[in-house]
């Protein structure tokens, strides 16, 4: 494309040269033709070196005005270098050389020839109004450019940022769902192994409910894809499947309370979807780390909020575990909502979870 352009250009400049009609001093010459042609082929680097290419354009326009050779509108040799100086960002230069062109050529016009007032100043108005055109038209094309660049590398970091909030969504619900049951069948696997000697029916009703546990995660892990797979969230147990919770943990020994405070009334999915798994990550620690042996969940339903509470009376803070409680993925789910979440060791021992999500 670059060597056509250069073609086109040094063509056009010999015609020029050729077809001049003006009053001339000096006939053209091979040297004349040779500048012509010079001013074209130097155009194969413009993309590379835009300003170099345009000062030497100039230069070499600059030796065949020297020379005293036929009139040569410069808009022919320093259209197509104007124009790639402006598109390369290199506009104050691109326009500073169109300017000092306008101003020479008006000089020019005012020493060398005898003309009225007015065919100059149409014909430096012309001039400038052709070299500001290509100079802005450069302009113009590298700013709409870097707008589809800017536009694409937005859409890249769009892109990327969905990809890696769907792996932490994933990561998410395969963890809150999974992690109770999980816990629940470790818990019910070594109650089984202790007593499967001395207490046969106690061990029967260990791997009962271990079997009922597999069970239900299978279907937690089934919902949990089907909704990865067609992107429908609704799908994904709520507040309503709390019992079912407390349920798993009654049959990991403990005592599982439930406590609603307030009318329960209709909330965002969303909302619904976090506290549900709220109370899941929370009765989850329970049963890994605490060796507790009650648990209360607490629904307090305001005007504005709904507030949850999980609380045992388990081991004390030096006791207790620090790693594996699933705090991080609770705080962004509730973040998310832009809600608030603490999490702290009671005085009297024990561990307390609180959520408040604005309904």
């Amino acid at each position: 494309m670059d060597v056509v352009l250069a073609l086109a250009v040094a063509g056009a400049v010999t015609i020029a040269i050729q077809v001049a009609g003006e009053p001339i001093e000096r006939r053209p010459d091979f040297l004349a033709f040779a500048l012509g042609c010079s001013m074209g082929a130097v155009l194969v680097l413009r993309r590379r070196w835009p300003l170099a290419v345009l000062f030497t354009t100039l230069a070499i326009l600059m030796t065949y005005y020297f020379l005293d050779y036929p009139g040569l509108a410069p808009a022919i040799p320093l259209s197509a270098a104007l124009f790639s100086a402006a598109s390369a960002g290199r506009f104050r230069w691109a326009m500073l050389v169109a300017a000092a062109l306008v101003a020479g050529g008006l000089v020019a016009r005012l020493i060398e020839f005898d003309m009225p007032a007015l065919p100059i100043a149409s014909a430096v108005i012309n001039d400038a109004a052709l070299l500001a055109s290509l100079v802005l038209l450069g302009e113009t094309l590298r700013s709409r450019r870097e707008r589809l660049e800017a536009a694409d590398a937005e859409r890249e970091r769009e892109a990327s940022r969905r990809v890696t909030q769907e792996r932490l969504r994933i990561a998410r619900e395969m963890h809150d769902g999974l992690g109770q049951t999980i816990a629940a069948v470790n818990v019910q696997a070594g109650l089984a192994d202790d007593v499967l000697e001395k207490n046969p029916a106690q061990a029967r009703e260990s791997l009962q409910t271990i079997r009922h546990s597999t069970k239900k995660a299978l279907q937690e892990l089934k919902t949990v894809l089907t909704v990865l797979r067609d992107d429908d969230e609704t799908r994904l147990p709520g507040l309503d499947q709390i019992d079912e919770l407390l349920d798993v943990a009654r049959k990991a020994g403990l005592h599982a309370t439930k406590v609603v405070i307030g009318e329960p009334r209709p909330r965002p999915a969303a909302v619904d979807r976090t506290a549900y798994r709220i109370v899941q990550e929370s009765l989850t620690n329970t049963i890994r780390h605490a060796n507790a042996t009650t648990v209360t969940v607490e629904l307090r339903y305001t005007p504005e909020s709904l507030v949850i509470e999980v609380a045992d009376d388990g081991v004390s803070a030096r006791e207790r575990k620090a790693d594996g409680f699933g705090l991080a993925g609770m705080a962004e789910r509730v973040s998310a909502l832009d809600g608030k979440l603490a999490a702290d060791f009671l005085p009297d021992g024990g561990f307390r979870v609180r959520a408040e999500l604005r309904t």
